[in-house]
Formats: C-alpha cells, structure tokens, sequence
C-alpha cells in the first residue's frame, strides 16, 4: 500500500516512520494563521469584494482566544526517511487543521485524537495519528501579546460581552479555522469577563500535538501509544525509562509485523498488540466499521456505500475530524478489491476551500462549527453531490441513481451480522447526546487520586474514548445505553474497586476469558466485527463478478504497446457482460462498469500478464478461484438470487488466533546513551527531546531487519534482470499516470504551497481534465451507437443496449452539470445548468418584449425544403426547448429540468448548437463565472462544443424513450398528389397514429384542410397511420402521395407514404389504408451538423413498389425470380435478428411484417410472379382475387364431399384458411384487397399457419388458370424451399399491433 518501494535495508519495514511535535513557537511567538487570511482572500474573491483589502490587518471582531494562530511542527524524529520524504507543511497543516488554540483554565482541555492522511502522487499513502493535549503557556511574552489582543479586541467592540458571533457570509460556514466549540458545560459562562483573557488572574494554556506517521493504518496501536506518552507527562511520577527510549523504540525496533502475523511491543506503562491480515485476507482496515455502521445507520451506508461505487461527489460533514476519517477509510475499504481512484482528502483544511469547486469526483470531509445549519452551507455543486452530515446522522442523495443489487437481502445479512456485536442496525441517535471531545485519564490529573468505582468507571470509558480500550463501539458510548460492553465494564469498576492511579499504573486488572484484558477483549471484539462486516460487502462482489475474466479483452502482445494505446483500445467486453447478468443488476452493473475505479481494476488485470498481481486483484482472484473449485457458482448462473457470505467464521477465527498466540514480540524500550541532566521531568510539560539519540536508529541489525535486506537484495536484483526486459521505469511510471486517464494526478491536493498561482495551476488541470473527459465520453457514444466501428473494435453484434445508451446519456448529463459548476461565482439552485439557461431565459424574453414594442420587419420567412412539403418548419429555440420542460409537471427538481432539457436537445440533435448560443452571451458568462472557469477558457470551449457536435451524427430517442406519460403536441399533414386533379375530395377523412408506446385513437380532419396538430400522451417513436374517409359525396375517391406527423416537442417528423388511391371501385376499392412510418431527414439547410444521421429504418412500400408489382401499368421493373427468393430471405432474416434482441431495444416489428423490404412485401412479389394478371373489361386482378377464388373452390369441393379423402390434418387446415379468409372478408373496415392479402399473411405467420396454407394454395386446380406454366408458385421446389425458409419463424412469438388487426374477430 505504501513505503514498499525503498532501497535501503530494513527501512519499509519500520512499524512507525516519524515521530513529530507540532506547536506554539516561542521565539517567533503570535503570528495570525496564514491560512485563515488565505482563505479570507478566497472568500472576498468569491464575492466579489477586493480580496486584499479583506485579508489584510488582524481580525479583531473575534475574541483571541477564539481566533488561530499559526502552528509549527517543533521537531520531527528522524531528520528524512528516504523512502518517505518528510513534508513540513502537509504534516503541520493535518496535525493542527485549524493551527493552534489558546484556552484558560475556565474551558475544557479535553485532549483530541484524530488520524488523517497523505496520499502520494503515486497513489500510495501514508497515514498520521495525531494526540492533541493543551499545556500550560510559561512565555511571558505570549502571556502579554495575548493580553494585549484581548485589550484591543475591547476596544474595537466595547459591547461584547460574549464571545462575537463569527459573520454570515456564505461559505463562511465552511470554515473551519474557527476553533471547535465547546462543550454545552461550559460555555455558560467562562471567566470573569466571560471568554476574556487577564494575564494576572487567568492561567493561558495552548494546544500541542504529538503525532506519529506509519506506513500501514494500525489506528489502535498508534491511539495506545501517544495516549501513554501523553499520561506519562501528566502523571505525578516520572515514567519508568525517560521518553526518548520509547519513541527511540517505537521508529527503530518495532518492525512492522509481517503479512498474517501478530507483534507485541511495549508502551510506556503496557503492552500493544497488533496485527496483519495474511496474503489471502482482506487487506489492513484498523479504522472501526462499528462506529461507521452506529454514525450513519445501516441504510444510510449502503446508500453512501452505492454513490461511492457510482464515483459521486461525496462530501463528509462532521464536528469530529476523527469520524471524518473514520468514516472515509470505513467506506474506501468496502469497495474491495476496487479503489477509489479520484480526489481522496478525508479531512480538508480550511485553505483547501476552493477545492470544494473541483469538477471531478472526490471524497472529502469537511469539519463543521457547532451551530452552524446545513441550509446555510453553499456547496459550489450540487447535482451530483452525496452529503453526509455524520453528526445529525442523515445523508443527501443526488437524484436518480441506480440501487444496488439485491439491496433489502444485503442489508438484512449485514444487520445480522451487527446485531450479533450488539450494535443496532438503525443507527443515529440524537446527535445532543454525543459530545465531540474525547478524554484521556491524563486529563484529570489535577483530581483527588482517592476517587472510587464511580470514577473508575468515567475513566474507564475515557479511556475508551481514547483507544486504549480499543473500543471503537466505546466511542459512542452514549448511544449504547444498555449495551453488553458497557455492562460488562460497570461490573469490572465494581468488582476492581481500584484507586484511578492504580487503576493507570497496573493496566492489566480484569482478566477477560483467556487471561486477555478488558482492552484487549474490546480490540478483538472490534477486529471481529470490522472483517465479519467487510467480508460481506466483499462477497457481494464475488458473486458479481465471478466470471470477469471472460470478459477481459486481451489485446496488446506486451506491457509498452498496451500502455502506449491504452486509449484506443477496449479492455472489456461490456455487452456481453452485461447480456451475460440478471435482469435486476444491469441498471447498476451498466452504470459502474463505466467508473474510473472499474477500468483501473480491468487495467490492473491485463498488466498482471506481465507484472506482478496488484495485492488485492490477487486476493479477489483467489476467491474467485476458491468459489469455481467448490463450484458454487455454477447452478446460480445468471440467476438473481442473493448468495450470503460463507466466510464469516473462518474470518473471525484467523483473527482470534493470531491475538491468542502472539507471533512476535519487539525488543523492549531500554536506557538510550544520553547526556545527563537534559529533558528533566516536569510534570504537564512534553519536554524536549534530544535529537542526537532519536536521528538514526541501532546500529547492530537485529534479526528482522537482517532477514528484510536479503528479501531487498534479492528484491533488487530481480529488478537488475527485468530492467532490460521491460522498459525504462521511469517512461513506465509516466505512461502508467497517463494511462490511469483523469483525476488520477489530483488525488490529493498539494498542502503545502497555497499561492494563487497554485489555485490558479489546480484548476487548469480540472480544466484539461474535463475537456479529455468530454472527448472520451462522445466518443464512446458514438462508438456504441454507429455499430459498424464497434465491430471492428470487438464490439461483436453492432447494437448497444438502451440500458447502456442511458447509462451513457446519464454520465454526458452528469459532466455537463460539473462543467456548468466549475468556477460559479454564485451558486443559485442545485443545477448550475440550469441556473445558467434561467437567466439566459429572463434575458431573451426581455429582448423579445422590447422587439414586440418597437415594430420591425421579420426578415424574409425561411424556404421550406421538399423534405418538409406541407409542414411548417420548426425554429430551433433555446427558450422554446425549455418552455417544453418547465410545462411538464412530471419533473420537480431543476436537476430533472437539466436533464430533460439535455436529453431533449440531444434527441433533436441540437445540443451544440444550444450551448453554443447559450455561451454567445459572453456578458452573462462574465457576471457568472470566475474567469478560471471551464465555460470562459475559449479554446477548450470550442474544443467542447465541437465534441459534442459529433453526436448529431447519431439518432438519439433519449427524451422520447424516457418521459413516456407526457403529453405531446403532434402535428399531421396529409398530402395529396397535386398533378392530379382529385386533390379535392369531398368525404370526411380521419388519421389514427399508432407508435411504440400506444395509438391516438380516430382524429377526424376538416374537409379539404388536410391539416390537424392534436395532444395526446406520449406514442414513443412513430410505426404506423390508419388513414381513412367515410366514402361520402360525389368526389369521394382521393389519392394520396403521403402522410406526415411530427412530434411538435422534440420535431423529429415521421412520413407514410402511400401512393394509392382510397375510394370504392378505384385501385384495389380500398377507403382506409394503414401506411408504415420512417423518420424523415431535417432540414437540409438547418445545420450542417444535423444532415448527418444513421441509415434510413424501413418504411412502408411505397408507391413505386406498388406499381411494379400490381398490374396498373404493367410497366417498371419486373424482379428476377433470383431477386425475389433473397427478398424473402432477407425479410424472414430481419424477423429472427428482432427476436434476438433484448426485449427493450427490439424496435417495431410492424415495420418488418409490412414495412419496405417486409414479409408481406416479399410474398406479393412472390406471388405476382408469373401471375395472369392481363385486364378483362378494364378490371385489374389481384392476388386477393386467386385466394378468394381458391377459398371458393375448397369450400365447394368440401360440400361435395372431394375433401373427405384428403388426411384429417389437410382439412383442418383447409377449414382454417377458409375460416380466415371470411373473417378478413367480414370485416367492417373497407381495407382493400391487398390490405386484406397483407392482413392475411400478418395472421398467417402470427399463428403459425402460412406453411400450412402454401400447399393448399399450390395444390387447387385454380392456380393453372390463374398462373403461368414458369411462375414460382407453380415450381414445387422453390415452395418447398419457401416452406422451409418459413418455418424458421415458429420459434418466435409474433405478436401484430392493434391497428392491423382492428376489426377482425377470429
């Protein structure tokens, strides 16, 4: 995880790397935080005041005992570590986040524990565990600086006589660089002057911080140590060995135990024991889950649990910096085996404000003032936030995001699971009843040492507090009343009946069962639990992805040609996963095999070919491994059933072993060979220590470090030998950053130089970020959508799944919301976006009122293009888009609105277009935005804009498909054939419009206007038109070239065409049609963006067609009989590729029946083939005519009896073409004969029964006067093969729309 990368001999193997002092300076003695005036600038800018006027001079409203002062980390043992640079500026800021604290004896002094840590640009990190006490000021020059602030902050506010309250500005509440608040006790009332400062009477003391830095998060251990180093200076007696022996021991003799061992060593006053998971376990988590779990409440973590997963921006808030931690670190180590790879800052420091904008995922705790309200809080963004407010136990969730898998089973085992610990699964309680200090027995020191159990007791859960007890689940004792633990606690301060001081001194009273103490009961009890917990999430993630390696995509023949195209290449097969998993997970497996942390982990996988296995893929492996060999996966394949954790057991028990039967133990802190007289005890005082002896460490190699520089050298010389074989490690580390794509490099932000310019440095990175991100993300959806590339890029079937589409869409949404945030001067409502199109709006529309006042000519009307004959054209508005979604009450939030408004300029292929005219009015973009803003950096504004433009060349129904209750506005024109004079008619026509998501019922049309806009809920794409007149009056034949439909919302317009007449004793004597749709083309002159689109879907046959293959005009072309049977072929083969499809993304099958290139089209032909079709007294025949007259003749050949020879099955099926055929004939609709031939052949392949009628229809002696001697239908071969072809249909539940078969009662 960290420090694994030195060179010299045993130094990564050290159980603590620092050992530092952070403090009051006397010689350079009261200097005003820095960081609170640095983050006073960032405020004054962020409102627009001139920032150095508002930072400059002292801040004299706030009493000083209330204000910051600058820290400085006093000293740090050893000087450097090698391997792990010591970095001055990040470790003071983190140990004291808010600097330092001044008190008086009339305040609570209660000494803090927090942990915190440092994340390196290599992704590896190093963790703190700070033990912040207060000590007496013995300066007199700090004495009287501090009286003399105190005088002029009278002066300056004569009036208060209570501490004043800090201002209300915005993000004010924010910052943390007030000091923490104190407890309800004591802010009654404090000295004399009530929170004032007199030299004379009161006595100053100031805050220190004693911290160690390790390699690896052993939290508990760490906790015992500084707590005993802490009690050793406040104890009435000296410690046994002076102080330096201790920390000399802790940096130089205490290794860090090996993987699946225990190590013992030694305190001031006891022993600590800790351990290391072994190499199949799950990695080192020392922080409590329990406490986790108890904070926020069970559904509130998996919640949390889930945004993590999603790669959310999450936001912790809590007065506690340690439960920042602990909560941050609980949930990174949950997601094992995957890692959090974007911004990771568990506690951000008050300077770091700024980095709230960043417009990347992140994960970040940020410390709350007491009394500050949540409402009062102005977060830069919102739309994509998870805030967690520990304190107060609730979490704000983002909208719209999918739950996890199985969720109420997974939370039901995890509950069992806590409430086996005792711990309640609900969590929370009211926060009043949880203080924010934590006690040290140090801290009563002053006490009378003769207290009873009573106190006993109080310290005891003091202790607790602190760590000593190791009971994480101590640390909210309060919420625990009645809890086993502290019963058993209560009855152990009855039963010692000790003294406090003897209680400190023996620390091993008690006896748990297997002489184990009370403490160590408690840390057991807690290790227990936090892998029981963690074994459960990890199992979830087993099961999951058990079979991910066979979709990994191996491509690249080794390491540098994979890093160098890393991009270009796709490492997952992710359709094929996702078709390869049950229904109920894809909604949330589509959305996270998209995260950063899912392609590291796929990325990880491929590179273990030539490396070796990044820890935790190998321990997921192992599992996944263990699982196929006890084959538990198999029978559970595809299925959705919630497997529980097996494990649970045999984790608990690898723990209780290892603390039964310590493996190692440390050598014993010993006298040091130091100068005589120095560092003299002095009892509340951390005396200085000696350097001399705390720089290096022993000089004689014990054993541990002998046995760790071989392991280094033989480390070392592996790596000699693959040096020439792989490449320069340097290139590989710097392909391997660029590899690990965006927000990798941003990690954590620098703590140390805080310039402007730094600010300034960060947020171009963001920046290029997001402009790479943008490009990645278009580009994959136009690779998932354009089909052809996507083969070539072993993408398998060309088609993506609207699951993923709308995955996709979501994550475009959820960039455009941080791009639109980044750099906001004022944040208004929870989406920027939309914030920004608001005011874009109440701007427009003021200009529109004004034009409107001041009458102009409207410039020449546009030409309408013939693809849009008849329709009026649609203007492409900003404002008219966004009075479609404000008029939809379906959406609440302005985040919905965003959305919307996204989905629905994507769906018109206007979205560029849009944004481009929205950041046109730089005047608005300037009042916004700061100008280190995404929006306001020209070039990669362009660069954006032109990335989006790419996606007009794909059809989008993201809008269509996703508000499907919504009302829409449809207009429909019908077009007559102008040559002819029957444009007129004087019969009443009617439409019916049928799409994928309903009809719109019978619309009647003015006579003669052939124009109609009607609302009805939302049809979904467009497939069919029921076009029809009532036959009255003397013009009652029309014929009619098309019908066109637009939906007026999102202005994709459908055309029918049809070609044909309507009316009785004209073409077939057909007065209603039902015509197929195609989506027609926009406007050629609209955009050149938007000409571009996917290939045309099929629509109905249209008039051309038609003419060939009936015999009015005999002319056109006549298909080979070659031509014909590939037809079909094709239509039937379209027909099966439909059914193969996920249900969801199937599309119409109306268009394949009786679409263009359909089945029924197809047959006509086949049937026309050889057809006599020459006109007797002017009248056209039809195929129709051939099946009625066949009908006819089996009807009559059955009366008399011919049909009784014939086998039963052939009668049967004879009655039922009869049966059909007369159904179809008795129809109340006026269809036509070839509407009544495409009807028959719908019924026929619906039920089965087309290769059951052919041979009917070859074998009546009719087809010999009706067909020619070489047509189709009378070679028995070419049937045969038609009946064959046919057959491959039966698999298929064909089901036809409700506009085909109206009217028809079988």
């Amino acid at each position: 995880m960290s420090g694994t990368n030195a060179t010299s001999g045993a130094a990564p193997c050290r159980f603590a790397h620092y050992f530092v002092i952070c403090g009051i300076d006397t010689e350079t003695g009261l200097e005003p935080d820095e960081l609170a005036a640095l983050y006073q600038w960032l405020e004054a800018d962020r409102q627009g005041r001139d920032p150095d006027t508002a930072a400059a001079g002292e801040n004299f409203e706030q009493s000083p005992l209330k204000r910051t002062f600058k820290s400085k980390v006093l000293a740090h043992y050893p000087e450097n570590v090698e391997w792990n640079p010591f970095d001055q500026d990040a470790v003071n800021m983190l140990c004291m986040p808010k600097g330092l604290s001044f008190r008086t004896q009339a305040d609570s002094r209660e000494p803090q524990f927090h942990s915190f840590l440092i994340t390196r640009e290599d992704g590896s990190r190093t963790y703190g565990f700070v033990h912040t006490f207060y000590e007496e000021v013995t300066s007199p020059q700090i004495c009287s600086a501090m009286q003399t602030l105190y005088q002029m902050h009278q002066a300056e506010n004569p009036s208060s006589a209570t501490p004043s309250s800090s201002s209300s500005s915005s993000m004010d509440s924010l910052a943390s660089s007030l000091d923490e608040a104190d407890p309800p006790s004591s802010s009654s009332c404090r000295s004399a002057a009530c929170g004032g400062y007199d030299a004379s009477r009161d006595t100053l003391y100031v805050s220190k911080a004693l911290c160690l830095i390790t390699p690896m998060p052993f939290m508990h251990g760490c906790r015992r140590f500084l707590s005993q180093m802490h009690r050793a200076v406040t104890a009435a007696s000296p410690p046994p060995l002076p102080l330096e022996s201790y920390v000399h021991n802790i940096l130089y003799e205490v290794p860090l135990p090996p993987p699946g061992r225990s190590l013992k060593f030694h305190g001031v006053y006891e022993p600590i024991v800790c351990q290391r998971p072994g190499p199949g376990e799950l990695p080192l988590a020392d922080f409590p889950l329990g406490q986790t779990f108890t904070l926020l409440g069970i559904e509130n973590l998996v919640q949390l649990f889930n945004c993590t997963l999603l790669e959310m921006q999450i936001l912790l808030y809590s007065q506690d910096y340690q439960r920042l931690m602990t909560v941050a670190e609980g949930i990174t180590t949950l997601l094992f085996p995957f890692q959090w790879q974007h911004v990771y800052v568990p506690i951000l420091p008050a300077s770091l404000l700024h980095f709230l904008d960043a417009p990347v995922p992140y994960l970040m705790g940020l410390q709350s003032k007491e009394g500050t309200d949540r409402s009062k809080l102005e977060l830069p963004q919102e739309a994509n936030l998870c805030f967690v407010d520990i304190d107060n136990h609730c979490i704000e969730l983002p909208e719209d995001f999918p739950q996890f898998p199985n969720k109420p089973e997974f939370i039901q085992e995890l509950s069992e699971v806590l409430l086996r610990y005792g711990i309640s699964p609900v969590g929370g309680a009211p926060p009043t009843s949880v203080p924010t200090t934590t006690t040290t027995p140090g801290s009563v020191s002053t006490r009378h040492p003769g207290l009873k159990s009573q106190q006993a007791l109080r310290e005891l859960e003091d202790d607790g507090r602190n760590g000593n007890l190791g009971g994480e689940q101590l640390a909210v004792l309060e919420l625990l009343q009645g809890n086993t633990t502290l019963e058993r606690l209560q009855a152990l301060a009855k039963r010692t009946g000790v003294r406090v001081e003897a209680l400190r001194g023996v620390g091993g009273e008690g006896e748990g069962q297997g002489g184990r103490t009370a403490v160590e009961e408690e840390e057991l009890r807690n290790a227990k639990l936090n892998v029981q917990l963690r074994e459960v999430f990890a199992s979830r993630f087993t099961t999951m992805f058990a079979d991910y390696e066979a979709f990994v995509i191996q491509s690249a023949p080794d390491l540098e040609s994979w890093l160098t195209n890393r991009e270009q290449m796709h490492n997952f097969d992710k359709a094929s996963f996702l078709s390869d998993q049950p229904e109920p997970y894809l909604p949330f497996l589509s959305h996270f095999i998209e995260t950063q942390m899912f392609a590291t982990f796929i990325d990880n996988k491929i590179m273990s070919q030539w490396e070796e296995k990044e820890p935790l893929l190998r321990v997921f492996d192992g599992r996944i491994d263990k699982a196929r060999l006890y084959n538990v996966r198999a029978p559970s394949l595809r299925s959705s059933n919630y497997q529980r954790c097996t494990v649970l057991k045999e984790s608990a028990q690898a723990i209780e072993q290892r603390m039964m039967k310590i493996d190692h133990t440390a050598i014993h802190p010993h006298l040091l060979d130091m100068k005589i007289g120095q560092g003299k005890y002095e009892q509340g005082f951390f005396p200085k220590l000696q350097s001399d002896v705390l720089s290096v460490g022993p000089t004689n190699n014990n054993r541990w470090s002998n046995r760790t520089a071989t392991a280094q050298r033989r480390k070392d010389r592996h790596r000699q030998q693959t040096e020439h074989l792989t490449l320069d490690n340097d290139l590989k580390e710097k392909y391997m950053q660029e590899a690990r794509s965006l927000g990798k490099n941003l990690r954590q932000p620098k703590l140390s130089d805080l310039s402007p310019a730094v600010i300034a440095q960060t947020n171009w990175k963001f920046v290029e970020g997001l402009l790479k991100e943008c490009r990645m993300k278009t580009k994959r959806m136009l690779v998932e959508k354009m089909g052809r590339e996507a083969v070539e890029l072993g993408h398998g079937e060309a088609n993506i799944t609207g699951l993923e589409e709308n995955t996709l869409i979501a994550s475009l949404c959820d960039l455009l919301e941080r791009i639109w945030s980044h750099g906001l001067q004022v944040k208004q409502g929870k989406s920027a976006l939309w914030s920004h199109l608001l005011h874009y709006q109440a701007r427009e529309e003021k200009l529109e009122q004004q034009q409107a006042e001041s009458p102009v000519s409207n410039g020449p009307e546009r030409r309408k293009s013939e693809s849009s004959i008849g329709m009026p054209s649609l203007r492409a508005s900003v404002i008219q888009d966004m009075r479609h979604i404000q008029s939809m009450g379906e959406i609440k939030t302005d985040v919905g609105r965003a959305r919307a408004w996204i989905r629905l300029s994507l769906e018109k292929k206007l979205l560029s277009q849009h944004l481009k005219q929205l950041l046109s009015r730089q005047a608005l973009t300037k009042k916004l935005y700061k100008r280190y803003a995404f929006l306001r950096c020209e070039e990669e504004k362009e660069q954006f804009l032109f990335h989006l433009l790419s996606l007009n060349t794909v059809d989008y129904f993201c809008f269509t498909s996703v508000f499907t209750t919504i009302m829409i506005p449809y207009r429909a024109v019908i077009i007559p054939i102008k040559k002819l004079s029957n444009a007129m008619t004087t019969s009443n026509p009617w439409v019916c419009v049928s799409g994928e998501l309903g009809d719109s019922g019978v619309r009647q049309i003015t006579k003669n206007i052939l124009e109609m806009t009607f609302d009805c809920q939302n049809l979904g794409k467009l497939t069919t038109v029921q076009l029809g007149h009532d036959n009255s009056g003397l013009l009652a034949k029309w014929l009619v070239d098309c019908v066109m439909v637009r939906n007026e919302i999102t202005g994709h317009t459908y055309k029918f065409p049809c070609g044909r007449w309507l009316g009785k004793g004209v073409d077939d004597g057909s007065l209603e049609r039902v015509l197929i749709g195609e989506l027609a083309l926009p406007n050629a002159d609209e955009d050149f963006g938007r000409g571009c689109r996917t290939p045309d879907m099929q629509h109905s046959p249209g008039q051309t067609r038609r003419v060939s293959i009936t015999s009015m005009g005999g002319r056109g072309y006549k298909p080979t009989s070659a031509q014909i049977q590939e037809a079909i072929g094709e239509a039937v083969n379209s027909i099966c590729k439909h059914f193969h499809k996920p249900e969801k993304e199937r599309g119409s099958l109306t268009i394949l029946l009786c679409g263009e290139v359909g089945l029924v089209g197809a047959l006509e032909l086949f049937f026309h083939n050889g057809f006599k079709s020459a006109r007797l007294f002017q009248k056209t025949v039809f195929v129709w005519d051939f099946v009625e007259k066949a009908v006819a003749y089996m009807e009559s050949a059955d009366q008399m009896g011919d049909m009784q020879e014939t086998a039963e099955p052939m009668g049967l099926t004879c009655v039922s073409l009869c049966h059909y055929v007369s159904a179809i004939n008795s129809s109340p609709r006026n269809i036509g004969k070839d509407g009544k031939f495409q009807l028959l052949v719908c019924l026929g392949a619906r039920d089965r029964l087309l290769i059951q009628w052919l041979p009917l229809l070859v074998e009546c002696p009719v087809i010999q006067r009706m067909y020619e001697e070489s047509a189709l239908l009378r070679d028995r071969t070419t049937v045969n093969a038609l009946i064959a072809v046919l057959q491959t249909l039966h698999d298929f539940p064909i089901t036809l729309e409700a506009s085909l078969v109206k009217g028809i009662d079988l």
